[in-house]
């Protein structure tokens, strides 16, 4: 690892980076920065994502965080400018020619607001792998099952899997739209605060569930719950003003961070 405080203008940021292990790094950013017309949204985020781990990014609202996540899998070009470099697999994905389609399908993208089609529950895990030409019943079955039980809601829905999506509560439409991500088998997944519309008891059991997907996905996941990243993630980011402040392990950022911006931020005496 080499990381050290550094100064950005009158900021004191710590970033923590895997050079000493380039092999581990899924993901990167490099002099990435977001404007939203003229004015500059982000920048400062030279982030590396190791893979088969959780990384959450923190800070107060408006600091950046969905920014930077969405800016991961191309998902602001309607919205923004972005520049800089998005490696993936050591590949710069934000440069022209790039299938974004083919980027969506491994870095997979799951929103705060549950967002299932307007067909089945079938048919919303199966539709991405029909146009892709997967017709054999029997496999789009066992995926079915398989990914809405990595959800976490294949009991409260195998009864119903040829009913509407969109009558089911917030809770249950959200992990159904995590599992649709999951059907396309992505590398990464993101999650803009997947479990804002889950009650406690379903909380626990996406956070159970992430947990084992790390085995198979590196997993990047924003969200305003503090206590939920401590327990949740392996590294966590801070964020404020645009600007990453502090990366590091996440038991570090918690319990020994670098920068007293994220010392504040986590104790509560930030604002």
């Amino acid at each position: 690892m080499e990381s050290k405080i550094h100064k950005t203008g009158e900021q004191d940021r710590f970033i923590y980076n895997f050079n000493d292990d380039p092999s581990q790094v899924v993901m990167e950013t490099i002099g990435m920065k977001v404007y939203y017309g003229d004015e500059l949204a982000m920048h400062n985020d030279d982030i590396q994502f190791k893979k088969n781990n959780i990384t959450s990014l923190i800070g107060p609202s408006g600091s950046g965080k969905s920014t930077y996540l969405r800016s991961l899998n191309r998902m602001n070009d309607d919205v923004a400018r972005v520049t800089g470099k998005i490696l993936y697999q050591g590949v710069d994905i934000n440069q022209p020619g790039i299938d974004v389609y083919e980027v969506r399908r491994k870095i997979g993208m799951v929103f705060q607001r549950p967002n299932p089609f307007a067909k089945s529950i079938y048919d919303n895990i199966t539709f991405a792998l029909k146009r892709r030409g997967l017709t054999d019943k029997k496999k789009l079955d066992e995926i079915v099952e398989t990914t809405l039980k990595q959800a976490a809601v294949w009991d409260q829905v195998k009864d119903s899997l040829h009913k509407s999506a969109l009558y089911l509560s917030g809770g249950q439409a959200q992990r159904v739209c995590i599992a649709r991500a999951l059907a396309v088998k992505p590398e990464v997944l993101l999650l803009d605060e997947p479990a804002s519309a889950l009650d406690p008891v379903s909380t626990v059991q996406l956070e159970q569930t992430l947990r084992e997907l790390k085995k198979d996905y590196t997993i990047i996941i924003v969200t305003h719950n503090m206590q939920q990243a401590a327990r949740l993630s392996d590294y966590t980011v801070f964020f404020n003003m645009g600007e990453a402040i502090e990366y590091n392990e996440t038991r570090k950022v918690f319990t020994r961070p670098k920068v007293q911006l994220t010392e504040d931020y986590v104790s509560g005496n930030f604002g």
